[in-house]
């Protein structure tokens, strides 16, 4: 009887040995499939190098694994870009999705409805990301209203094909200042390409409106546009004061909503800097001091440098547009060598979409090396936009938001201009 039990027993073990086997070999029920990238440059976004022969595994949205001769599991789906550079997903702090440069008199609002406008920002969308560029901060729909907030969902929703977006909608600004149309007779009331909002409780009004609706950030004007810019003393008119900035700072905050500032420079720009603003755009009259200030409180800046090259003969001649690029170029050597946060911005949208990588040849020139720019495009980028946990670099656990290069943009910076891979999330949207 006791051996009959100890064979049932010994055939009980093997049985469970079997079954344990089997059920290892099995796909576990809902488990995403592998897929393996095969590197042959990698720049993570984190190390001042590049590393060679790097794998990446990934699973569903984001980065299982990645090293050095990394073994490929069996099941994995191999994409093999040993002769490319992989690099993070860039990313544009300074976006115009629903904007395009063909509008009559540069006001799109009196030629061009809001949902033409909304056609035109998904292939705006769908033109960025297919340049490498998988996340956007889109920072003012121009007029387009609630636009943008619509891309954006379509996009998370899968309606449409685009980067990750972060917009502002209307950025705010004053009656006769900046993005309110002028040249028009006083009886004739259009639509407006900013929030017009005067009084304080009119702009905490519009603050609320957007985050009622939507918006990721609250944009604002302190300084005027180049009009505004007095001729002699290069002074750029102060739109909003030091308490009017404070105010819409605090009441943003309490949404958990930052701020982004429109600032030239002078009053305007220092109002927006010691008001705590997360980002100063353009800034091309920034002084020495209020970079400083900009240091003490952590405050990014995207400066947009190529914008401001003059397009036309006419352009190139005006002795202002010249001091804006002279200024500009300073400005963005003494930030650089101080340590400001210099976040990857181009105003595309004002330019052709799908071309923001030129931006960063202009910042090669202007001194940055190479992988300082490819960072402040991935690392900086992200942490402008509080997304560095999930963005940014090439991490076990992040997104994988991927982009790859035929050629090595660390000796040429322009290889950037030329994307030959698109991964966000884990899909692949371009593959050349």
């Amino acid at each position: 009887m006791k051996s009959q039990e100890r064979n049932m027993n010994r055939v009980i073990a093997l049985l469970s040995a079997v079954v344990v086997m089997v059920t290892a070999t099995l796909p576990v029920a809902g488990q995403q499939p592998l897929v393996a990238l095969k590197c042959g440059r990698l720049i993570d976004g984190i190390a001042n190098s590049a590393q060679k022969d790097v794998v990446i595994l990934i699973r569903g949205e984001r980065i299982f694994n990645l090293g050095s001769g990394l073994a490929i599991p069996v099941d994995a789906t191999v994409v093999d870009l040993s002769d490319h550079t992989v690099l993070p997903g860039l990313i544009d702090t300074h976006t115009h999705i629903c904007l395009t440069p063909d509008n009559p008199d540069g006001n799109p609002v009196l030629y061009k409805s809001i949902p033409f406008r909304t056609i035109e920002g998904t292939r705006g969308a769908r033109l960025n990301l297919e340049a490498g560029f998988t996340t956007l901060r889109d920072i003012d729909s121009e007029g387009a209203n609630f636009a943008d907030v619509a891309i954006r969902d379509a996009i998370t929703q899968g309606l449409i094909v685009g980067p990750r977006l972060q917009v502002s909608t209307m950025a705010i600004s004053i009656t006769g200042g900046h993005m309110n149309l002028t040249g028009l007779a006083p009886h004739i009331d259009v639509p407006q390409t900013a929030a017009i909002a005067d009084s304080p409780a009119e702009k905490i009004a519009e603050v609320r409106r957007q985050i009622k609706y939507g918006t990721d950030w609250i944009k604002i004007y302190t300084t005027g546009t180049i009009r505004h810019i007095d001729p002699d003393t290069h002074e750029p008119l102060s739109q909003m004061s030091l308490e009017e900035v404070k105010m819409i700072v605090d009441e943003s905050a309490r949404w958990r909503i930052p701020v982004a500032a429109h600032a030239y420079g002078g009053q305007g720009a220092t109002n927006a800097i010691l008001g705590g603003v997360r980002s100063i755009e353009h800034g091309f009259f920034l002084t020495d001091e209020q970079l400083h200030m900009m240091l003490r409180n952590g405050t990014f800046w995207s400066p947009t440098l190529s914008v401001y090259f003059p397009e036309n003969e006419e352009k190139a001649k005006d002795p202002l547009r010249q001091k804006i690029v002279k200024s500009h170029k300073r400005v963005f050597q003494k930030a650089m060598k101080l340590g400001v946060k210099i976040a990857f911005g181009t105003d595309v949208g004002a330019f052709e979409h799908g071309t923001g990588a030129l931006e960063f040849k202009t910042m090669v020139d202007y001194g940055m090396t190479p992988m300082q720019a490819i960072k402040s495009a991935t690392m900086v980028a992200a942490e402008l936009m509080q997304l560095q946990d999930d963005l940014g670099s090439l991490e076990v656990g992040k997104y994988a938001d991927i982009v790859a290069v035929k050629g090595n943009p660390l000796t040429n910076i322009e290889a950037l201009q030329q994307v030959a891979f698109v991964m966000k999330g884990g899909v692949v949207y371009k593959h050349n």
